[in-house]
């Protein structure tokens, strides 16, 4: 259990989410406009979640948790029967250059699960990179908006464990230096584990070679890292499994898999 802490007054700078890139018809949506978007109605083996009630629970069970929710995004597609959403994390510590963020996603045309996903964002450039999804149920069943609350509590804390692992995660790329050759390599390798499509390789080279922001001058795997998250801004159907997939390639390279 983690004991509430008041928090200090937010250092987050409000700004928009480039990262909530639309797209399949999605739409930016204000949060008046997700209350507004009407709930199905259920069946005997179909329960759907209102998509204000899953940020809501969310909202509530971050803050019982001593953290504090900042910018958020939220945006809309399919006539809003699909919801996606990003939220800023704040903590007590707080990391010079990148904070925690958190994915939401519902939807009311069972084209999969309410669900969320823990992840960290670049303060300079709103790199997004996501890890550890978790459901909130195997679908949406007759019961998950009484059990809601006790399943958005067990998701925040499992993607709490993974938060904290991943300041590790950041701290062991930052410290692993990288020459051309070996940096070129894990380019390949990105693309044989499904990181992005062969037409992003000359993008993601190009970041690497120039970087566009100062903090990635260093020849080092955070470098290369933000290379490929630089190039995969956007979809955030793709880039939860994109983002892992390159985490699981960095992290055997520095050796965090062991």
């Amino acid at each position: 259990m983690i004991a509430h802490l008041e928090p200090e007054a937010p250092t987050f700078i409000q700004r928009s989410h480039p990262n909530l890139i639309l797209h399949c018809g999605a739409r930016a949506a204000e949060r008046q406009e997700i209350v507004a978007v009407p709930t199905p109605r259920p069946t005997e083996s179909w329960s759907p979640i209102p998509h204000i009630e899953l940020v809501k629970q969310v909202e509530g069970t971050l803050r019982s948790n001593g953290l504090v929710v900042g910018t958020q995004a939220h945006s809309l597609t399919h006539d809003g029967m699909r919801y996606f959403g990003l939220m800023e994390i704040q903590r007590r510590e707080h990391d010079k250059d990148y904070c925690w963020v958190l994915g939401l996603r519902n939807s009311h045309d069972k084209t999969f699960p309410a669900g969320i996903v823990a992840g960290s964002t670049v303060f300079c450039c709103d790199n997004l990179a996501f890890y550890g999804e978790v459901k909130l149920a195997r679908k949406h069943t007759r019961f998950i908006v009484r059990d809601l609350p006790g399943l958005v509590q067990s998701a925040v804390g499992k993607l709490m464990e993974r938060w904290h692992h991943q300041d590790s995660r950041i701290a062991s790329y930052k410290l692993a230096d990288l020459d051309d050759r070996t940096a070129h390599d894990l380019v390949v390798r990105a693309l044989d584990v499904g990181v992005c499509p062969n037409r992003h390789i000359p993008l993601v080279l190009h970041e690497w070679r120039q970087p566009r922001h100062e903090a990635f001058q260093p020849r080092n795997v955070w470098s290369l890292f933000n290379a490929f998250t630089e190039t995969l801004k956007g979809n955030l159907i793709e880039l939860p499994k994109r983002t892992e997939a390159l985490h699981g390639l960095f992290d055997t390279h520095v050796g965090l898999s062991a």
